[in-house]
């Protein structure tokens, strides 16, 4: 396959906020997924009414980045949400769906020990770990929220995960979300997942300082 029809994954000489993941070209995605050129339209369209991706003439839809300010104020928010939706899982939640908590947690525990997994093994993981948690909340609008909120911030989510020693906290910080859920202590429960969002925030813009000025002051507000 020729290198103008492959993914292309980069970073380019910009501010942060221009920055890209990915550069999508059309004919592969045809290529990869099998769907016609008409649903590819349609989904790209889609992605950009919702912000993620932008279209450049003769190259495609690239991945949109948020800046390290907007990145903070998407964790802010999205700290707010989870802390809600951990209120609402414990008291909505079935027993059945905390023994499905605890059981995904271990699923993260175990990736994030193995040498051999990925981030996106860890980020996939912890996806399904969300997916029971917002079941278990029972809210359409908080669960939809939030989906496009990681959506925004994938890559930093990724970046998070790469820092040193991030795995180990990360794993900790959902193990205290678990263990208040199973005791139903909404407070607490709220308090961990808050506590998570903060520092996996902190965590992401900490590995983008080198990529961006603006991410070295956003990260020091965050710290003060």
């Amino acid at each position: 396959m020729t290198d103008d029809l492959s993914l292309r994954v980069g970073r380019v000489a910009a501010p942060l906020r221009e920055q890209v993941l990915d550069v999508l070209i059309e004919r592969e995605l045809i290529e990869q997924t099998g769907v016609s050129r008409t649903t590819i339209r349609e989904v790209l369209r889609q992605l950009a009414a919702e912000g993620l991706v932008t279209t450049i003439p003769q190259k495609g839809a690239i991945v949109v980045v948020p800046s390290a300010q907007e990145a903070a104020d998407i964790y802010e928010v999205r700290a707010a949400l989870e802390a809600l939706a951990c209120r609402r899982f414990v008291r909505h939640a079935t027993d059945g769906q905390v023994k499905q908590l605890r059981k995904s947690f271990r699923e993260i525990e175990r990736l994030a020990k193995r040498r051999d997994s990925d981030i996106q093994q860890i980020l996939a993981a912890k996806d399904d770990f969300y997916d029971v948690l917002l079941e278990g909340a029972g809210n359409k609008a908080i669960r939809e929220t939030l989906d496009g909120l990681r959506a925004r911030v994938r890559l930093l989510r990724a970046t998070s995960l790469s820092q040193p020693n991030r795995s180990a906290g990360t794993v900790s910080e959902i193990r205290d979300i678990v263990r208040a859920a199973e005791a139903r202590d909404e407070d607490a429960m709220a308090a961990a997942c808050e506590y998570h969002v903060n520092q996996a925030a902190r965590s992401g813009l900490r590995g983008l300082v080198e990529l961006d000025d603006e991410a070295t002051g956003v990260l020091e507000t965050l710290q003060a």
